[in-house]
């Protein structure tokens, strides 16, 4: 009898130990196990860090409305800047261009840095939906070829014989930058009764690409440009006809400043024209000539641009 009941409770021994073996090993096992797949954040969810950046990526964009005050659209064959002044900050873009003839030309930059300086003066007359941007000299190398300056100057400044002043009508690359546009291109072109170079390719020169991507990257609405001299408002057209708005442009500027409207410019067969490309792009443009080279013409243009701004804010 006593034999049985120590083979029994050695039995329970047994048993309860292997029991006891087992649990204490698998809750082991449960606490140190390592999950074999980690929580993953379920696709197409943006995590915080991610929508931060897209929305700081978004906000940085280069808008027009986020440009400042000015801006180095590119550089000359000889290195000078191609600057951009801006105003207002709406999305309707009215870009003024001068100096597309640096030295020959030198009263259309002139005229230019003074419409900044009036603009400046009276922003409260921009439309609160228009930027106006002014890119007062696009051949810096030809207008310091006589004023010794590519920014603002005065007329005093300009120093040079007329053999001089034409030969800075024209690029480094000894290029009618006016010759270069991509509009009926052809490599030798027409001024008067010369032949001029207009390059190579169109845009072949660094002054051109330069307005080419500026172009192109902001899409303006209008485009009035400066050039001398004839004293007149001129439409544009690259064998498209002449846009609606480009017409009413041509006749509100020149009834402003008190200049003759024209359709098309016709005294000499023009190639490679700038603002006849910003027509082939169906973008509305004007040429307005002063009636020389050396004068500014500023209260004339004046009256000209409020008629501009004052047609765009209505």
């Amino acid at each position: 009898m006593q034999k049985n009941v120590l083979i029994a409770v050695a039995v329970l021994i047994t048993i309860f130990g292997a029991v006891y073996y087992y649990v204490i090993n698998s809750n082991d096992a449960d606490y140190t196990k390592t999950p074999t797949k980690s929580v993953e954040t379920p696709p197409n969810v943006s995590t915080t860090t991610d929508t931060v950046a897209a929305t700081s990526s978004l906000e940085t964009t280069d808008t027009p409305a986020k440009r400042g005050t000015e801006s180095i659209i590119g550089t000359s064959v000889d290195g000078n800047d191609i600057v951009a002044y801006h105003f207002g900050s709406g999305e309707r873009e009215l870009l003024f261009i001068g100096g597309i003839h640096g030295g020959y030309s030198w009263n259309t930059a002139l005229l230019n840095f003074e419409l900044l300086n009036w603009i400046d003066a009276n922003e409260n007359k921009i439309p609160d939906d228009v930027m106006v941007t002014i890119i007062p000299v696009l051949n810096p190398d030809g207008l310091k070829a006589v004023t010794g300056k590519t920014g603002n100057f005065i007329a005093s400044d300009v120093k040079a014989t007329e053999a001089d002043r034409v030969a800075a009508r024209f690029n480094a690359h000894k290029v009618d930058l006016n010759r270069n546009f991509d509009c009926e291109w052809q490599p030798v072109g027409t001024w008067q009764n010369k032949d001029v170079s207009g390059g190579h390719a169109a845009f072949s020169e660094p002054e051109t690409m330069a307005l080419k991507t500026y172009i192109e990257s902001y899409r303006p609405t209008a485009v009035i440009t400066w050039y001398s001299a004839a004293g007149g408002v001129y439409a544009s057209n690259c064998k498209n006809g002449v846009l609606e708005e480009t017409t009413a442009l041509t006749n509100l500027f020149a009834k402003a400043a008190g200049y003759t409207a024209h359709e098309t410019f016709n005294y000499y067969e023009i190639t490679g024209d700038m603002v006849n490309w910003f027509a082939k792009l169906n973008i509305p443009a004007i040429s307005v000539l002063l009636t020389d080279h050396t004068n500014t013409e500023l209260n004339k243009n004046i009256a000209g641009v409020e008629a501009v701004l004052n047609h765009y804010a209505e």
